[in-house]
């Protein structure tokens, strides 16, 4: 077994697992994991600069995990940075200060290296399934970017496009810093157009028809499982490989569009600091689906982080 430390920081959230592998066997025993909203893309869409309050949200959510990985005597630790931070002017403030807190180097990584560790981290599982054909399309939908990623055991092709439910959000859905509540038909058809665009790309790399199962990561679709669920609290247990159709993921998104700050704030199982956005997550979900021709998504609560584990072991 190797004790080894994974921090996954995206657009939207920056997350930790701190797990025990064994590559001789496949097993990965979790010790800690957990989820801070961070919003470290704030603005970058717009300006091409982190935010000076992002980078201390971030910095912080940092403080907190170097706690975590020094009390659970973690042997290796990797930090890979997504989506915001390939398109940012002032990175280097960024990489110092994560080296600083936590001893490591963060990792820009390209969109299909962070294809390549969600592909592993979602279906190291699910290869042996027999419920479940082959081959299967990984599609994970982040703050800033969504990959869709094709293969069976191994990746076969992988894409990464520019649309996410942070950049959409504050693309097309804020108006002098407040979000549209609800948002009008024209911004979300400009929402639509921008994702049928990303699919049409994609699509020239990845064959995305040829898929026989559907696999949805991040959280935008744990949100729309938990949704689905009737959850009464967020339960990962729950969420994780929970099969949810296209028809309940339509209704969701209609729903999400149609809805106030107020009434998706209410909403048991939805964080916070997705409320603002998860409309957005659902729309790119359910134009996803459509396009694929998938009658369901199968829902994985083990993404990235646990392929940047696995990388680690």
């Amino acid at each position: 077994m190797t004790r080894v430390a994974a921090v996954d920081c995206g657009t939207n959230s920056i997350r930790l697992l701190v797990a025990d592998c064994d590559p001789a066997t496949g097993e990965l025993a979790e010790l800690d994991r957990r989820m801070t909203i961070v919003r470290l893309g704030q603005g970058v869409d717009r300006t091409g600069r982190f935010a000076p309050e992002a980078l201390e949200r971030t910095f912080a959510a940092c403080r907190e995990y170097a706690e975590v990985i020094k009390d659970l005597k973690a042997e290796r630790v990797r930090f890979v940075a997504t989506s915001a931070s390939r398109d940012v002017s002032n990175r280097e403030e960024f990489v110092r200060g994560v080296e600083d807190i936590l001893g490591v180097e963060p990792e820009v990584i390209s969109g299909d290296q962070e294809a390549e560790f969600s592909f592993t981290g979602a279906t190291k599982e699910l290869v042996g399934r027999a419920d479940l054909a082959k081959p299967f399309l990984v599609v994970d939908i982040g703050g800033g970017s969504t990959e869709f990623v094709v293969g069976e055991e191994h990746v076969r092709a992988a894409r990464s496009v520019d649309v996410g439910c942070v950049r959409m959000t504050e693309r097309h859905l804020v108006t002098d810093g407040v979000v549209s509540d609800p948002p009008a038909a024209d911004r979300i058809a400009a929402i639509r157009a921008d994702v049928e665009a990303a699919l049409d790309l994609a699509g020239q790399t990845v064959p995305l028809t040829e898929a026989r199962t559907l696999v949805g990561l991040a959280g935008s679709v744990t949100t729309v499982a938990g949704i689905a669920l009737d959850l009464a609290e967020y339960d990962s247990t729950a969420i994780h490989h929970a099969r949810i159709p296209l028809a309940r993921v339509q209704d969701i998104t209609a729903r999400l569009l149609t809805s106030t700050h107020e009434e998706r704030t209410a909403i048991p199982v939805l964080h916070p600091g997705r409320v603002d956005v998860i409309a957005a997550g659902a729309l790119i979900l359910q134009c996803v689906m459509e396009r694929v021709g998938a009658e369901e998504v199968v829902v994985s609560e083990h993404d990235i982080l646990d392929g940047i584990a696995w990388s680690l072991a």
